[in-house]
């Protein structure tokens, strides 16, 4: 779905990624590392660090089983997968360590060849599948300069990704219930899809396979999409070399359509990998796969991120969740004590003691950080703590106990 862009006038009172994460100190870029390689920095890490954890529970909830492969593979995985046919340019170029072809390396540009040499590793049975399989792994693309640009467009990406292997007859359910996946994530990040759109096949020699086998995939993701009740957009063209594809659409704060989250319906990797299953009369068959990524590229991710929310994140994934401001020396053991206590409970807490108790609450609000924690002689005295959230007054004093329980309640995103 092509969104009209954001009018000019308009553009200039939206955030720049790239501007509030210089800001707020939560990546950097640097020559010296390269072009569309960003270098995390500890703020944008936590926050990172919290939504990857969060993913992985969903999965895992949702019966994923995690995995690890590595980054790099030999050229002739590429060649089988159809990717160094059919996805070349967006490659890195071959690494020759020696004169042997069994010395070719390519950068990966996508788990799902590894995936498929995971589930061949032994044989499968019908009652394993559906098979699921997740992975936060490294990829690279050759982008060109050009169109690089903050977060949003980069060479070298943490990708949230999984495949599905599944037999023909339960591919529907798996994909909606991917998309049910997608949705409690975007609910619990602040994602706002901008729309939903069926990348189908275009003309050219970018994709592999057989018309019959293109009709079925694409018949399946636009049943799925349309008994979801969602309203959707076909666009020839743009779909993966290997097969159709729903792409969940967000804009930028320039007013750009990007692709955040995407499941892919795929019947040539299979093939080409041999992936096969004994069925319940023992004959053996081919199952299908479904790439699946419920949020994109951590770096994609965030880029929206920090444009949608203006650096001002959830509690649950606020680089730094809770300042403790002391009023004056006399409250620095009380202060220091509950921020232990706090980072014990799992909280991401420290104690901000140089300047006023103005000046500090005002630092905190632009450092959005979510809930300063104010200790003066009465609440120290007490055994409590006032806790102001970000840009509002503050609340009554409450016991620690009380206000550790609340904290933590709100900072589980499950």
């Amino acid at each position: 779905m092509r969104l009209a862009p954001v009018p000019a006038k308009e553009r200039t009172v939206m955030n720049d990624h790239r501007r509030l994460g210089r800001e707020l100190e939560l990546f950097a870029t640097d020559p010296l590392a390269g072009a569309g390689l960003p270098l995390w920095l500890p703020d944008g890490a936590a926050a990172r660090h919290a939504v990857e954890e969060y993913l992985r529970e969903e999965e895992r909830r949702a019966g994923y089983q995690h995995v690890y492969s590595p980054p790099v593979g030999k050229r002739e995985m590429y060649e089988i997968s159809g990717h160094l046919p059919h996805y070349a340019d967006d490659m890195f170029p071959v690494m020759a360590l020696s004169s042997s072809p069994d010395d070719e390396f390519v950068l990966r540009p996508s788990a799902c060849p590894h995936h498929a040499l995971i589930y061949r590793s032994r044989g499968r049975s019908y009652r394993e599948l559906p098979l699921r399989i997740a992975e936060l792994g490294g990829m690279y693309r050759s982008e060109r300069s050009g169109v690089l640009g903050g977060l949003s467009r980069v060479r070298g990406m943490w990708l949230n990704d999984a495949h599905v292997f599944a037999p023909l007859e339960l591919v529907h359910e798996e994909i909606a219930l991917v998309l049910r996946m997608v949705g409690r994530a975007h609910a619990a990040l602040g994602v706002k899809p901008a729309g939903f759109r069926l990348s189908l096949r275009g003309d050219g020699p970018k994709y592999v396979g057989e018309g019959a086998m293109w009709d079925e995939a694409e018949g399946i993701l636009r049943d799925v999409l349309r008994d979801s009740g969602r309203a959707f957009a076909e666009e020839p063209g743009e779909a993966a070399f290997y097969g159709p594809k729903i792409d969940i659409q967000v804009v930028d704060a320039g007013g750009r359509e990007m692709t955040l989250s995407t499941v892919q319906l795929d019947f040539h990797q299979p093939a080409r990998f041999d992936l096969s299953y004994v069925d319940s009369s023992g004959a053996r068959r081919r199952p299908v796969m479904i790439h699946r990524s419920l949020v994109g590229s951590m770096e994609r991710l965030f880029a929206y991120l920090i444009e949608v929310h203006d650096g001002a994140f959830p509690l649950w994934y606020a680089p730094r969740q809770l300042q403790v401001l002391p009023v004056s020396a006399g409250e620095e053991d009380a202060a220091h004590a509950f921020a232990r206590a706090a980072v014990l409970a799992g909280l991401r807490a420290e104690v901000v003691s140089d300047g006023s108790v103005s000046s500090r609450v005002r630092l905190s609000a632009r450092q959005r950080v979510p809930y300063a924690a104010i200790i003066g002689p009465a609440e120290a005295a007490a055994g409590e703590v006032s806790l102001r959230p970000r840009n509002q007054r503050g609340l009554a004093p409450m016991p620690v106990e009380a206000a550790l329980r609340a904290l933590r309640a709100e900072a589980d995103p499950h």
